[in-house]
C-alpha cells in the first residue's frame, strides 16, 4: 500500500515538471494536465465515512459552470477508481448541494460565480478546486508558474469541509495556507 501511495506521489511530482507551451492553442494541454490532477488529488484526501452512502458508492467528480476541460476529464477518469469507489462525472450549470459532489471544480458562469459555487458546498465534505487566477480560491487552486501547472492548498478550508489532506499532497503543493487566502 505504501508503495502504491509513493507511486502516486511520484506521478503528481512528474506532472509538476511538465512545462506547458506558451501559446493559446495549446491551452488544451494545460487543461489535460489539470484534468489529471483532479483525478490524482482524490487518493490523497480522506473523506468522512458519512460522505458515501455505501462503502462502494461512486466517487462523484463535478465540474460546475463553464467547463474548460472539453473531454479531458472523461479520458482521464475512464475506468479509474478512488479506493473502492468508481468515479462518475457530473457537469452542472450551477452548484447544487444535493448533487453529492466529492470533488467540485468551480469554473463559474453568468448563472453563478465561483464564489457562489464555493458557498453552496461550504462545510460539506467536498474538495473544492478552482482555476488559476480565480479571485476566490477553493481548497485547492491551480496556479501556473513558469509555464508549469502547480497548486496551492488551503488546509483550514479543507478541515472546515471535514477533509484531511495527506502530508504527501501538502508537500507537493506550491504553497499551503491556513485560511489566509479566503
Amino acid at each position: 500500500m505504501q508503495l502504491r501511495a509513493a507511486g502516486r506521489a511520484i506521478a503528481i511530482a512528474a506532472l509538476l515538471l511538465c512545462a506547458l507551451p506558451g501559446n493559446a492553442a495549446d491551452r488544451s494541454l494545460e487543461y489535460a494536465v489539470k484534468a489529471t490532477f483532479l483525478y490524482k488529488f482524490a487518493p490523497f484526501v480522506e473523506w468522512p465515512s458519512s460522505a458515501f452512502e455505501q462503502s462502494n458508492a461512486p466517487f462523484v467528480l463535478c465540474i460546475v459552470g463553464n467547463d474548460p476541460f472539453a473531454d479531458s476529464v472523461e479520458k482521464t477518469i475512464a475506468s479509474q477508481r478512488v479506493g473502492d469507489h468508481a468515479i462518475i462525472l457530473r457537469r452542472l450549470a450551477v452548484a447544487d448541494p444535493k448533487a453529492g459532489c466529492h470533488l467540485l471544480f468551480a469554473a463559474g458562469s453568468p448563472a453563478q460565480t465561483v464564489a457562489e459555487e464555493l458557498d453552496t458546498v461550504r462545510g460539506a465534505p467536498t474538495l473544492t478546486v478552482t482555476d488559476s487566477g480565480d479571485p476566490t480560491p477553493g481548497i485547492i487552486q491551480f496556479v501556473v508558474i513558469d509555464g508549469r501547472v502547480n497548486f496551492d492548498i488551503d488546509a483550514a478550508a479543507a478541515a472546515a469541509n471535514h477533509l484531511t489532506i495527506s502530508s504527501k499532497l501538502l508537500a507537493l503543493a506550491h504553497s499551503v495556507t491556513q485560511g489566509a487566502r479566503r
